[in-house]
């Protein structure tokens, strides 16, 4: 039987039962009303082509005004999304995380509903599509740095899949934001703010104007400019990574690449060593094929090169522990200007026009560049003396002069780079009424651009490889002047790589009412779009080449260019049988080059039980076409996590887990022949508004998916090698099946890269409910009163790695299969409590995720991850009607992320895929309106 009274299973319970108490208070109080009932508020949404009512649609559709904006303090769309109870994966503004630590999509922060994944959320800029992040990866969607956060008036996030109306890519939700219009005066606002430990301080200005009365003047033209700049924060000034302890808890999960080097040995190596009873700690004769000669001395800890018998350098070797002195949070420079005019064309038309541009410079600093050399025995100190230095060099065992040397290249500094990301779009249509029919086309032209640009630690690796070679560089202590020169003249700065993505179309729409029915017209919406996407890549010669040390190359053949033209036609119905009752329905067909098309059609009901009280409900299927990278990608070569090969293990008793455990290289495949994921959804929910200003709705989702595009994760690979083990390359295999990067060997066993493909496997089902609360005008002698709740409890979430396989949740779990990378939180909610009495007014917001059930770590116990609770405080004072001054505290009580064992990304010892490493963050800000 399950334990319900842990905390994090009460929770939700607690939750939930708080809120029927929320609906039966407010029922018992209605009841002794003898006012009209209120009607709810009555506001365009997205998810329909037809002019709706919140709350009054069979769609869940959650507004985020402008107002709650300003309370949070957050100036990103990605600190804004963030705060979303059915987001998943969420990233803090600026930070984006790799998980190999090659930099794959680096700079994008993307939107993810439901957990479903970035490719199947759609986000919207005023109801019109954007450009997706151009460089290729497994993430296809719409960089939130390209949002012009300053000039939003709301969001509207569809709870629901959409794919009936908005395209493939809708099947979590859409994400629709919403830019003011008609907006006149200047206003300017400032932010300035900083943490409580210093680090990830930030700095923001923005600037709006805009003239002309649309009503008076027949135009108007707007305008909002906003720069925005913060800093980095270093492990080293955060605490909580040093309470962590990550060296005595996943010494396992650091490096085996430090300064001084340690020496990976072969079998015959190391047996040889052994024989002659050598000895690298001081204390026992060798028995690891990982060594080092300074571990006797402790290593060198200053430069966090430290002897941990239980890492990942043994009790023979040192281990690098790159968590000390990290980059938690990088530096980034961004600045955004977004542009609006309508006018006013005559007979009910009116031009529409908009412009929006956006770029984003962010700062990496990751360790010291790293590399696996091959030097001669006689070349290393500690073994000259030793019996394989005496091996000929013309016999039959020549090949075991060379020793394997993993160093760190700390005296040639810490590997940064410059991410340049850019977003422009354009947009130029018009609107109007023409015979009964009310219409709107647009012409839509947006770009994504990215440029990555090495400027420290990255080096020639011949010049490297001759250093080490001729004895100028030193891989066991400091080098000369001369080598020092050889680093500085070795280090490559400039553009490594670029992408450009494109995106043009040309949509439109028509809607009418046809007859009257009892409760209002019988409405038709018709529309389309036609859409071109292209997207390019292109490698310096110098990458082309792998002669960059730290980089990956793709090969020679690495740049590419392709192109698609998407099609779509959609229609929507809208019947108001009775004045209680409403049936909607909405079909789309979408058709993809190469992919094909699918019609994804939907229906929807409301029905108005009571003026206090509405039921919904919807039903439909959905499909997501491959992206680009998907189908067109170039071999990627990468690195998994660190993972036990169990074949090592196996083949010599001696074999310790440090010596068979490492990142192995991956290569990673696009594929041509992908067809297009399918999906099922349905969701079912109530509304109810007892009297004016009390709003709650619950509703149930249900979204199931298959011909899941994914590729398996590498921990799932060789935990079955009877399965899966064709994906394995290992030096012993025959040479015709090797990748041209792997030497043949037929006695080395090791591994030397796997396969990670992308195919269509399996299913997954997600379903949940989404809780609402919504009490305002709560007037008091004290102040007026307002609380909100957006809960998301999560009732099932699980994938299959293959088509047949069992399901597997990750639901309350960490998981990495190569279908669920990461965790979904079985309950997440934001709550705030609003006061405001005169010109003073105050904000108090949680933000809660549940614990979950750690990543499964062979050899470690299993564990929980702790729940994780920010409370954020705000306060207003407006001193004039011009003028509004504010400040606030995110992160209240200094909460740090908790501790996990995940070894999915690159940074350990806590999850950086949902926590925020900067700690109290308080802030002030001030707007001033002419």
């Amino acid at each position: 039987m399950p334990n319900t009274s842990s905390p994090s299973r009460r929770l939700p319970v607690a939750a939930a039962a708080w809120l029927a108490c929320c609906f039966v208070a407010p029922l018992t109080a209605f009841a002794q009303e003898t006012a009209e009932p209120a009607k709810l508020e009555r506001v365009e949404v997205t998810g329909s082509a037809i002019k709706r009512i919140a709350g009054e649609t069979a769609l869940p559709v959650q507004v985020i005004t402008r107002d709650d904006i300003n309370k949070a303090g957050v100036t990103t769309a990605a600190e804004l999304i963030a705060r979303l109870s059915a987001s998943a994966n969420n990233l803090t503004d600026g930070g984006s995380i790799g998980t190999g630590g090659f930099r794959d999509q680096m700079g994008l922060n993307a939107a993810n509903l439901r957990g479903l994944g970035v490719s199947s959320t759609l986000v919207l800029l005023n109801g019109r599509r954007m450009a997706n992040f151009a460089s290729p990866g497994d993430a296809a969607g719409v960089d939130l740095n390209s949002i012009p956060a300053a000039a939003l008036e709301r969001v509207e996030v569809l709870l629901d899949g959409a794919s009936s109306l908005y395209g493939s890519d809708a099947i979590g939700g859409v994400i629709n934001f919403i830019t003011r219009k008609d907006f006149t005066g200047v206003e300017i606002s400032a932010l300035a703010g900083n943490t409580s430990e210093g680090g990830a301080n930030k700095r923001s200005a923005t600037l709006s104007g805009g003239v002309g009365d649309y009503s008076r003047d027949g135009f108007n033209v707007m305008a909002v400019l906003d720069v925005q700049k913060t800093g980095s924060l270093n492990a080293r000034q955060r605490k909580f990574i040093k309470e962590l302890d990550i060296p005595g808890r996943l010494p396992d999960q650091l490096s085996s690449y430090g300064f001084p080097s340690n020496l990976a040995l072969s079998s015959f190596q190391r047996d040889t060593l052994i024989a002659e009873g050598f000895s690298t700690n001081g204390k026992t004769v060798i028995d690891s094929r990982t060594i080092n000669p300074a571990a006797a001395t402790g290593c060198n800890p200053a430069n966090g090169t430290l002897y941990l018998p239980a890492g990942i350098g043994g009790a023979d070797g040192c281990t690098f522990d790159f968590m000390r002195d990290i980059e938690l949070y990088p530096k980034s420079r961004k600045g955004s200007l977004f542009t609006r005019g309508v006018f006013d064309l005559g007979g009910g038309h009116q031009l529409f026009a908009e412009v929006s541009l956006a770029r984003a410079r962010t700062f990496y600093t990751g360790t010291a560049n790293r590399g696996a050399i091959e030097m001669d025995v006689s070349k290393i100190p500690a073994l000259a003396g030793s019996a394989l230095n005496a091996i000929d060099p013309e016999g039959d065992d020549a090949d075991e002069r060379s020793i394997t040397v993993r160093t760190r290249f700390t005296e040639a500094g810490l590997r940064t780079s410059e991410l340049v990301s850019t977003g422009n779009r354009f947009v130029l249509g018009t609107l109007g009424t023409v015979g009964g029919w009310d219409y709107e086309w647009a012409l839509n032209h947006s770009t994504s651009k990215v440029s990555d640009r090495d400027s420290q630690g990255y080096l020639n690796e011949q010049m490297v490889l001759d250093g080490y070679s001729d004895g100028t560089l030193n891989p066991f202590g400091p080098s000369s002047a001369a080598g020092l020169a050889l680093y500085e003249k070795a280090q490559i700065r400039g553009e490594v790589r670029h992408a450009t993505g494109t995106m043009d179309s040309l949509d439109f729409k028509m809607s009418k009412g046809l007859l009257p029915l009892a409760g209002g017209d019988l409405a038709l919406a018709l529309g389309g779009e036609l859409r071109r996407e292209k997207q390019s890549y292109h490698q310096s010669d110098a990458l082309k080449a792998d002669n960059i040390l730290g980089e990956v190359s793709q090969g020679p053949d690495s740049d590419f260019g392709h192109s698609r033209n998407v099609s779509a036609v959609f229609a929507e119905l809208s019947a108001p049988v009775t004045k209680q009752l409403e049936l909607t329905a909405a079909m789309r067909y979408e058709h993809y080059q190469v992919s094909g098309g699918a019609l994804s059609p939907k229906l929807g009901l409301k029905f108005m039980f009571s003026p206090e009280l509405l039921l919904r409900a919807s039903v439909g299927r959905g499909f997501r076409a491959p992206s680009m990278s998907d189908l067109y990608r170039p071999l990627t070569l990468g690195s998994a996590a660190v993972v036990v090969d169990p074949v090592c293990l196996a083949a010599d008793p001696e074999n310790t887990v440090t010596d068979c455990s490492e990142g192995w290289g991956t290569y990673n495949y696009s594929n041509p022949k992908l067809k297009p994921e399918k999906s099922r959804q349905f969701s079912a929910g109530l509304v109810f508004e007892p009297q004016r200003g009390v709003t709650m709705n619950l509703d149930y989702w249900n979204i199931q998916k298959s011909n899941l595009i994914s590729t398996l994760g590498v921990d799932v690979i060789l935990s079955d090698l009877n399965k899966y083990g064709s994906l394995v390359h290992r030096y012993s295999d025959d040479p015709a099946t090797l990748p041209a990067d792997c030497d043949s060997d037929p006695e080395d066993t090791t591994i030397c890269g796997i396969d990670l493909v992308k195919e269509n496997r399996g299913k997954s089902k997600i379903s949940g409910l989404d809780l609402g609360l919504n009490l305002s005008g709560l007037k008091t002698g004290i102040g007026t009163f307002g609380v909100r709740l957006n809960g998301t409890l999560t009732l099932q979430s699980k994938q299959q790695t293959g088509n047949g396989d069992p399901f597997v949740s990750n639901l309350g779990r960490f998981l990495n299969n190569g279908v669920s990378d990461g965790v979904v939180q079985r309950w997440r909610h934001n709550i705030s409590l609003d006061w405001e009495l005169g010109p003073v007014s105050a904000s108090l917001s949680n933000t809660y995720l549940s614990s979950y059930q750690d990543q499964h770590i062979i050899g470690k116990d299993d564990r929980r991850v702790s729940a994780y609770s920010l409370w954020n405080l705000s306060g207003a004072w407006e001193a004039t009607k011009a003028l509004t001054l504010r400040a606030g505290v995110q992160n209240l009580f200094d909460k740090a992320p908790p501790y996990s064992q995940q070894a999915y990304f690159f940074l350990v010892g806590y999850d950086p895929s949902y926590t925020d490493p900067r700690g109290r963050f308080m802030y002030v800000s001030g707007s001033y309106k002419f």
